[in-house]
């Protein structure tokens, strides 16, 4: 093992965004450089972290590549990272979607593009230090670094909205980062340290897990995000550029469920038991909900945006399914999410950038002039209900396995994220690909070399993801495995207490 890889792949995006903002100042030429700079930075970190993924082993449902140094020591707080296999995948994740998303800010993005590419970098360690960090004070400083390069690329080079649609999602988000905060100091106090593994032998009393617990739900369901914690999300994704719009949605809401992940289901086995019908009852209401308002869209981006608050949704629900076979799905289906949603957002650019519209009644027959575009856009499409075949047919089937021992009810209603997707997504790809041709339709051209470079390796992973799902599961599903019998003890422990109690009575 080498923890100082780890080290590396975190802070090697920011070196290069330092080296970009400085070399990249002026001419176009110098933009331009900056663009370069930035792709082949990020490049180099995705080949890093397929060596970190050769050198990690699957079977170790322990810490990895950990790195401890000393901090606040006097204050129970280190700056300790290191990776498992859930946090891996997410590594994985964010290194993958990161160069596609600058090489398709070549053509989306035109103006400070040397700022555009410094500010990809600089959300890409963020990300990598939120997913490794071992320590909840230093999860808490990477979880708001997200914050200041996410709201720049939707305020400075979105569309006519964009500074409302960005103080929307900094407000929200941050407001929901105060409950984490709250929550982080009630926990150190009861525990003296703030470093995760020891917080999860803390021992919390069933009351506190309680509103430790509600506090985390707050915070995290934002990101998300729970219902009714959404209203930031549909301008946020459909005024951002495309690079950005597959950055939020495809990594950036991970972080909530992953932190929903950490600090609920795994650290709080107590309340998590008493909170999960409330949040499956969420996760249901947004995945219907949302469905709804995506068929009555009529921006393409909006109802891309609205579909991936519905999957998110279905995400949740297989969290708090407290099975192995629902958290093991919901993680699956994030991974797959992250590649699929980003891939979307990439297709609607294209058609947008070129008919300069991004109106559904005001495109249609774009199949004939983009039949590359038209082919890539049906799998995706495929991939986004849920075919089989696809990496979210497997997420979502292991969700549905998991929520069958809840209640047959929660797995039938959310199921029904499959057949209303079905239904706005393939309305959205009939009304914009096939019919008579409109307004400037007539003059789009098929997608470039370099477009179908980024389009065409999220395409191989989807499939790849639905016909060898193991290549990823058997990464996190030891862990999950772990922590579900972990907690089931836990649990049987406190129900015996409370039982011995009443028996005392």
């Amino acid at each position: 093992m080498y923890p100082t890889l780890l080290s590396l792949i975190t802070y090697l995006p920011l070196a290069g965004a330092a080296l970009a903002f400085i070399l990249g100042r002026g001419s176009i030429e110098q933009e331009r450089t900056a663009r370069w700079l930035a792709l082949w930075t990020s490049l180099v970190v995705l080949a890093l972290s397929a060596v970190l993924w050769v050198q990690f082993d699957p079977t170790q449902p322990g810490l990895q590549f950990e790195t401890r140094l000393g901090w606040l020591s006097d204050y129970g707080i280190s700056y300790h990272t290191g990776l498992d296999g859930i946090s891996l995948v997410f590594i994985l994740l964010t290194a993958f979607v990161t160069p596609l998303a600058i090489a398709a800010s070549w053509r989306t993005v035109q103006t400070q593009a040397r700022t555009f590419a410094v500010t990809m970098l600089m959300l890409e360690t963020a990300l990598f230090g939120l997913f490794s960090a071992q320590d909840l004070v230093l999860f808490y400083v990477f979880y708001e670094a997200t914050l200041i390069p996410a709201s720049l690329m939707i305020g400075v080079w979105g569309g006519a909205r964009r500074v409302w649609a960005s103080l929307q999602f900094f407000l929200f988000t941050f407001g929901g980062s105060l409950f984490m905060l709250i929550g982080l100091i009630a926990m150190w106090l009861h525990a003296g340290t703030t470093d995760i593994e020891g917080l999860m032998q803390a021992g919390f009393s069933p009351l506190m897990q309680g509103w430790l617990l509600f506090a985390f739900i707050l915070a995290f369901g934002v990101k998300l995000p729970l219902f009714p914690l959404h209203a930031w999300l549909p301008d946020a994704y459909s005024e951002a550029p495309a690079p950005a719009s597959a950055m939020l949605s495809g990594v950036l809401s991970k972080t909530g469920a992953y932190g929903l992940l950490r600090f609920g289901v795994l650290m709080f086995p107590d309340a998590v038991h008493a909170f999960a019908p409330y949040v499956l009852a969420l996760g249901v209401v947004a995945i219907i909900y949302a469905a709804f308002v995506a068929f009555a869209q009529t921006d393409m981006k909006r109802v891309i945006a609205y579909s991936s608050f519905s999957h998110m949704g279905m995400i949740a629900v297989g969290l708090f399914t407290l099975t192995a076979e629902g958290i093991d799905g919901a993680i699956f289906q994030m991974l797959s999410h992250g590649v699929v949603i980003a891939a979307l957002f990439f297709c609607v650019s294209a058609v947008a950038w070129r008919a300069e519209t991004q109106q559904i009644s005001a495109l249609g027959g774009v199949a004939r002039q983009m039949p590359v575009l038209a082919l890539l856009a049906m799998l995706f499409t495929m991939a986004n209900i849920g075919l089989p075949g696809t990496g979210s047919f497997v997420g979502e089937l292991l969700v549905l396995m998991g929520a069958i021992h809840v209640s047959f009810w929660v797995a039938l209603l959310a199921g029904a994220t499959m057949i209303m997707g079905a239904v706005y997504m393939l309305v959205l790809y009939k009304n914009v690909l096939f019919g008579s041709v409109k307004g400037t339709a007539s003059l789009l051209r098929d997608l470039t070399g370099a477009e179908i470079a980024v389009l065409a390796p999220l395409a191989i992973v989807t499939l790849w993801m639905g016909i060898h799902p193991g290549t990823f599961t058997r990464l996190f599903d030891p862990v999950v495995m772990q922590a579900m019998h972990a907690n089931t003890h836990a649990f049987a422990a406190a129900n015996s207490q409370a039982v011995l109690h009443v028996a005392a009575r």
